[in-house]
């Protein structure tokens, strides 16, 4: 008895106190941190997932921003798309930006990482120098390069002009304009791509190149069998990222050619800016969500093939 009443002391006191029975530490810690978890989860479902889930009901219904009746239509709006030329036009481009940029942007943010990573002197500020691109307001780099690729007084053509070619019309050419718009993703890209390459070659150990050296391994051999099947997620890392911002690609195509957006002829014409024109300048809202669904069908579809595909496993 005396035993029991030493272990009831305690609680008394609590109850005295007003305190109630004692909450064991785990799942205080355990309520405190989903306590912190709920707060970013709310954000996140209420910026991110209910919007997504309003796209998909607002895609199978006619939806007038003046009108307030907004009948089932089922599938209309997706066969209405269908029989766009200009949809389909812009999904072929949007498919054609991110097969030339990607590969291009992840070749060149590669090389210039390995450069880097020989360099001993001023490392840190050309890292600096390669990223300040990525960090520099779309609109303002658009305007430059407009600047750059005129006609009549860009430095691009004066420098061709120096090599003794013909200037070329560039934005003003369907053949030239989604190129060059591309030429300007990449270059904003490039630093990003660059950071996460050097972070993912100073994590292969050294010891696999010194290994591989002491049996002979040139510098091919080395990269081949050793740089990048290590560098493998980060590849694939940079592969679907690089993959999602091109098939978005949209303030870029916009204000690089502002008086002629997505021109000329729908040339540079991708599907986010397709689905701009249709939802707030001719306001058909439901085909405009219509065409947001496949375009996130189409990004879900990539991104799963991807890491399917690309994905490899290593150890050494």
């Amino acid at each position: 008895m005396a035993q029991l009443a030493r272990r009831a002391q305690p609680l008394l006191a609590r109850k005295r106190r007003g305190l109630g029975p004692s909450v064991p530490l785990r799942w205080q810690r355990a309520l405190w941190a989903y306590a912190f978890l709920a707060v970013p989860l709310a954000f996140f479902l209420s910026i991110r997932i209910w919007p997504a889930v309003q796209a998909f009901n607002l895609s199978v219904h006619e939806w007038n921003i003046v009108g307030e009746a907004q009948p089932y239509v089922g599938a209309a709006n997706f066969r209405e798309l269908a029989a766009d030329p200009r949809f389909a036009r812009a999904l072929l481009n949007t498919l054609q930006y991110t097969v030339v940029g990607v590969p291009l942007q992840l070749a060149l943010g590669l090389a210039l990482a390995m450069l880097l990573e020989q360099v001993r002197w001023l490392r840190g500020l050309l890292r600096a120098v390669y990223f300040v691109p990525y960090v520099t307001p779309v609109v303002a780099a658009a305007w430059v390069w407009q600047w750059l690729y005129s006609p009549n007084f860009g430095a691009v053509n004066g420098v061709l002009d120096l090599l003794g070619l013909p200037p070329q019309p560039f934005l003003n050419s369907p053949e030239q304009a989604l190129y060059a718009v591309v030429a300007m993703v990449v270059w904003q890209n490039l630093g990003f791509q660059v950071v996460i390459f050097l972070a993912g070659l100073q994590s292969i150990p050294r010891v696999y190149y010194e290994a591989a050296g002491m049996d002979g391994a040139g510098p091919w051999r080395l990269f081949r069998h050793i740089t990048l099947p290590l560098l493998n997620p980060t590849i694939v890392f940079s592969v679907v990222i690089g993959t999602l911002q091109y098939l978005q690609l949209f303030a870029q195509v916009v204000n690089l050619n502002f008086l002629d957006q997505g021109g000329p002829l729908d040339s540079t014409l991708t599907v986010a800016l397709y689905i701009y024109q249709v939802a707030f300048q001719r306001f058909r809202m439901g085909q405009a969500a219509a065409a947001t669904v496949v375009l996130f069908a189409v990004m879900m579809a990539v991104a799963l093939l991807q890491l399917r595909f690309l994905s490899r496993r290593v150890e050494y």
